[in-house]
């Protein structure tokens, strides 16, 4: 049986350079910044710029003066072409999307997070063998569906793959078989949102938690709303997660996009930061469940973790969204880690597929 990238011939960019519609970016921001880059570098136009109505305020970006969607309609009427440049997955904002996409043409250009390139056909083409064994380490149908729409979406930029095979946030709980006495792991805790969610998700069955978050204020944040815990129950470290204990540079920009830097300090934000293993933290204590998402840092969480996942198998949340390779490297490490694993991916609503993850049990 043929592998499904076996039948596709063209990705998202190929398309656009092809195209003699006018290419219309939707959003101002990083995401919009990076599709440009990589469109100049394809040496593919763009004709405007748009946003939604309530934020243009004859504002200029990119050097582009942002219209709203009603100017984009009459200047182009259908000839046109929308590339969303931005994240969301507030049920109103996607549904608007989604509606846009009814009317004209729309796409989601894939680029990552965090790490160069784009996950064009070449790339698929060129890791096929390791995204083959992904596939085949899978353990339900679901899964299956959910590894190769996500790669549809990656290389067409058509949001109908993400849409159909999204399930509830929620989903997870049930998934990981979340039982009572848990011994939480939380890497890349921001300010305790998914600690909190946890908690609230499985009625507090829990019996330990440990937290890791390399941003002040946000570790300030996680401290003030998990305080009811008490230090008997939750161990928070203002450390970032890595696969040595050590000191890197760090970007601290605001938000969730904490990013590790291996260059010189350029700006204020740029800060040494502290970095832990795992395996350090825990000083061979079990844990039953580890939450990764740390913004492209996934692999060396990982590897810090390599004792604790290897001699107790942990249940897995991790994210598979940061970088190009995550969606085959970050599964094959975790085979290699503990063969016992069984592997389920998922992809909860969000646009793009920020919100695909890896739940090994």
């Amino acid at each position: 049986m043929a592998f499904f990238l076996d039948e596709i011939d063209r990705d998202l960019w190929t398309y656009l350079k092809s195209t003699d519609k006018k290419i219309v970016l939707y959003g101002m921001g990083d995401g919009a910044e990076k599709i440009k880059a990589v469109l100049d570098e394809r040496e593919i136009a763009v004709a405007d710029i748009m946003a939604s109505d309530d934020f243009v305020r004859g504002q200029s970006f990119l050097g582009y003066r942002v219209k709203k969607m009603s100017e984009i309609e009459d200047e182009y009427g259908d000839d046109i072409i929308i590339l969303v440049c931005f994240g969301s997955q507030i049920p109103e904002v996607t549904e608007h999307i989604y509606n846009i996409a009814g009317k004209h043409e729309l796409y989601a250009p894939n680029v990552p997070v965090i790490g160069e390139g784009v996950f064009d056909l070449e790339f698929a083409n060129a890791n096929k063998s390791d995204l083959q064994k992904v596939y085949k380490l899978l353990a339900d149908e679901q899964s299956q569906k959910v590894f190769e729409n996500v790669i549809r979406y990656k290389l067409s930029g058509d949001l109908k793959y993400l849409r159909e095979c999204e399930t509830p946030a929620d989903e997870k709980f049930d998934l990981l078989e979340i039982g009572t006495e848990e011994i939480v792991v939380d890497l890349g805790a921001y300010d305790g949102d998914t600690l909190a969610e946890f908690l609230n998700g499985t009625s507090m069955q829990f019996k330990k938690l440990y937290a890791m978050e390399p941003d002040d204020k946000n570790y300030r944040k996680l401290k003030r709303r998990l305080y009811m815990i008490g230090s008997a129950l939750l161990e928070a470290y203002n450390v970032g997660a890595w696969d040595e204990d050590t000191t890197i540079t760090f970007n601290m920009r605001a938000g969730r996009g904490s990013t590790a830097s291996g260059g010189k300090h350029r700006a204020a934000r740029y800060r040494d930061i502290k970095m832990m293993k795992t395996d350090t933290m825990l000083q061979g204590e079990p844990a039953t469940y580890i939450k990764i998402d740390v913004e492209g840092a996934e692999e060396n969480a990982l590897r810090g973790a390599k004792e604790t996942i290897a001699k107790y198998r942990p249940k897995l949340n991790v994210a598979l969204y940061h970088r190009n390779e995550d969606m085959f490297r970050l599964p094959l490490l975790i085979s290699e880690l503990n063969k016992k694993y069984r592997f389920y991916m998922r992809h909860h609503p969000y646009i793009p597929d920020w919100d695909t993850n890896l739940y090994c049990i």
